[in-house]
């Protein structure tokens, strides 16, 4: 198994909205914001070379919105999901499958493009088996007032469409070992309904795709919750389950959303768990 950082695209997102009811004065140590109130987000998604499968994990936005939508996050940075892939000699027509976290418009926007006229769309991965559960797709297909602007049926029903869907199956716990994918999968529901965290053994450590669980370091603290989470005390408790089980166990944490930093750990401390260590990618597995 191998392993790739897929970067796909950077943009900003409003400081406030992303850490609730923290004040600036407190967030802005960790996530400086600009004149306007914006903070640097990044689309870091992950691609898994695995035998004859190459899984990747989240899509970024895609490309297909209206430039007006994508006025609104200002994105930036000189790379894209298509040259992040041909860094490694991959091109988006290897990928066997696409596991989406959740089906939020920044991690599955590029599962779905424009076809060739533009009168509708299709699978950009067209050999690739799509990978939701059942719980979330009902919850994307019919949602509630606060998260409707993040499902757009633009991303999601073409997925359906095209035959190339696929559920992880639901088990009775919130973790789900050794599943379809080869990694095993944390359930979340604090963020939005069945959020999903791979866990993926590699290389004699446990790498964790963060996704909206923890968008950046400087979410560790308990209460450092985003304004978008459907249910901000859940992603309180499971924050706190999930990170003593990370300090115990040194994971390393795959961070989807943090512009700066692409792994870290962390460490029980007075205060609680704490960030420990940041680190490249490479730095930790030379790649």
């Amino acid at each position: 198994m191998t392993i790739y950082p897929i970067e796909t695209g950077n943009f900003k997102l409003d400081g406030g909205a992303m850490f609730g009811v923290v004040p600036k004065v407190i967030w802005q140590r960790t996530n400086p914001a600009d004149s306007n109130n914006l903070i640097d987000m990044s689309l870091r998604t992950m691609l898994i070379e695995d035998g004859n499968r190459l899984i990747l994990i989240d899509t970024g936005t895609g490309n297909k919105q209206s430039d007006k939508f994508f006025s609104y996050y200002y994105f930036f940075g000189n790379f894209s999901l298509d040259t992040s892939l041909a860094k490694y000699g991959f091109h988006r027509d290897d990928i066997t499958d696409v596991f989406l976290t959740h089906l939020h418009f920044d991690h599955c926007g590029g599962a779905i493009q424009w076809n060739k006229d533009r009168t509708g769309y299709e699978p950009a991965f067209k050999n690739a088996k799509f990978w939701s559960n059942k719980k979330h797709w009902q919850w994307a297909v019919e949602p509630n007032i606060r998260e409707k602007a993040s499902f757009l049926n633009e991303n999601i029903n073409p997925i359906e469409e095209s035959g190339q869907l696929n559920f992880v199956n639901l088990q009775n716990s919130d973790f789900a070992q050794n599943t379809e994918l080869g990694f095993d999968v944390l359930f979340a529901d604090g963020h939005t309904e069945k959020q999903m965290i791979p866990h993926i053994h590699y290389k004699d450590k446990t790498i964790v795709f963060m996704a909206d669980l923890l968008p950046t370091v400087g979410h560790i603290p308990l209460p450092y919750v985003m304004g978008y989470d459907t249910r901000p005390l859940l992603t309180m408790d499971e924050k706190a389950k999930f990170l003593n089980k990370a300090a115990d166990n040194n994971y390393l944490l795959f961070l989807e959303h943090d512009a700066t930093n692409e792994l870290c750990t962390v460490k029980h401390t007075e205060k609680g768990v704490r960030l420990n260590e940041t680190y490249k990618f490479n730095e930790v597995f030379n790649k």
